[in-house]
């Protein structure tokens, strides 16, 4: 089961890479992936009476060698999946590792290779979900191998962003650093890891470079589909929530939506285009001042999921319906999309399986494709009809 080590994914409240927490919490802190299976309470059969471990000790790397009566030299092979050792004794250490239960420990390992067995997340967002599901990806792909996750939150605007990441790769002597977005969108950033010699991949919503490990969501794509959606259904009053200009995802999702709707003969006018924070409540203050237009749009394209929430709000508050008089869609397809009232139609971005693509691509074995020179690996969004979205009357 993964283990916290910090307390929550909000911005400058955590302590970022110092562990904390009890077993088997999961959340948007540091998590350990924690290596024993199921077998490690299990007792050892009568035969294998000698094999038990003192009660309270953690069992070592020597104890492995003692029970299966091998050296160190070849445990330590084993554990590091080399493939110069024998399929019977590479079975037979397994057993006993399985048997008294026994997990590396990943700074001690560090210690011995000269790096950590740490994967490091590192992010400024304010949409909780997008962090959680990475995460949760990252963790998918760390599951089993020996490799855990530590989360470091940051503030990208502050003057120590780029020296205060640094240092916790240096401090940590991490093994690779997934970047997600907006973070993962600074050159400078990107640089600072190349030169501490730290592998990175980086979620972006286009390529930004040729050189770096990237997984791309193709956002403009994503919302030219939502546009030309909405279009089908006969809407030519549309309103649109940008995300904050900073973030590169915003330009993508607005040049998107906004050009799939002028190749189909819709104009979009300024009035009609608001810039939100990718919060709940800057959707609320956008929604409000659209829907305060006359004519009002008949329908809102909101660039994330919380935005989209905060319109469903503004128009309870002015009593205006939806579907029945506006349409709304959003984009990520967060679990709160379904759970609203009329169930939300939105942009499903695969945020789960991006972070377990990052995280796969950090620790691909020397050799593999994923982990030789840049790789770029592009992922699908695609539109989830549900209530919120209908013809205009």
């Amino acid at each position: 089961m993964p283990k916290a080590k910090s307390p929550s994914p909000a911005k400058g409240g955590a302590r970022g890479d110092v562990p904390s927490g009890k077993r088997g919490e999961a959340g948007p802190g540091a998590v350990r992936n924690d290596a024993r299976g199921a077998s490690a309470g299990t007792a050892p059969h009568p035969h294998h009476a000698s094999m038990e471990m003192p009660e309270g000790r953690r069992a070592t790397i020597n104890d492995i060698a003692r029970l299966a009566n091998v050296s160190k030299k070849t445990v330590s092979r084993v554990i590091n999946q080399s493939p110069f050792v024998r399929d019977e004794t590479r079975a037979k250490i397994d057993a006993v590792i399985q048997r008294i239960g026994y997990a590396p420990d990943p700074q001690a390992r560090g210690l011995a290779f000269r790096r950590s067995f740490l994967i490091g997340l590192v992010y400024d967002n304010p949409n909780a979900a997008y962090i959680v599901h990475s995460q949760d990806g990252a963790l998918d792909a760390l599951r089993g191998s020996g490799f855990e996750l530590v989360v470091h939150p940051c503030d990208r605007f502050s003057e120590d962003f780029v020296p205060g990441v640094r240092r916790f790769v240096e401090r940590q002597k991490l093994h690779g650093v997934i970047l997600l977005p907006p973070v993962s969108e600074d050159q400078a950033l990107a640089r600072a890891l190349e030169e501490v010699d730290c592998q990175c991949v980086r979620l972006a919503s286009v390529r930004i470079d040729n050189t770096s490990k990237m997984i791309v969501s193709n956002d403009r794509e994503a919302t030219a589909e939502a546009a030309n959606y909405l279009e089908a259904l006969g809407h030519r009053r549309i309103g649109f929530i940008a995300g904050p200009q900073p973030n590169r995802s915003a330009h993508e999702r607005q040049s998107g939506f906004i050009g799939a709707l002028e190749k189909r003969g819709v104009s979009v006018p300024p009035e009609m285009i608001v810039e939100g924070a990718y919060t709940f409540e800057s959707g609320v203050a956008c929604a409000e001042a659209l829907l305060a237009q006359r004519p009002r749009p008949t329908a809102i394209f909101a660039s994330n999921d919380e935005m989209a929430a905060g319109v469903y709000k503004a128009a309870y508050r002015m009593h205006i319906a939806i579907p029945d008089e506006l349409s709304v869609i959003g984009f990520d397809d967060t679990p709160m999309a379904s759970r609203l009232t009329p169930a939300l139609t939105t942009m499903r971005l695969p945020i789960r399986e991006m972070g377990r693509l990052a995280a796969a691509m950090l620790i691909a074995p020397k050799g593999s494709e994923q982990s030789e020179g840049s790789t770029a690996v592009r992922v699908a969004p695609h539109l989830v009809v549900r209530e919120s979205t209908q013809p205009p009357k």
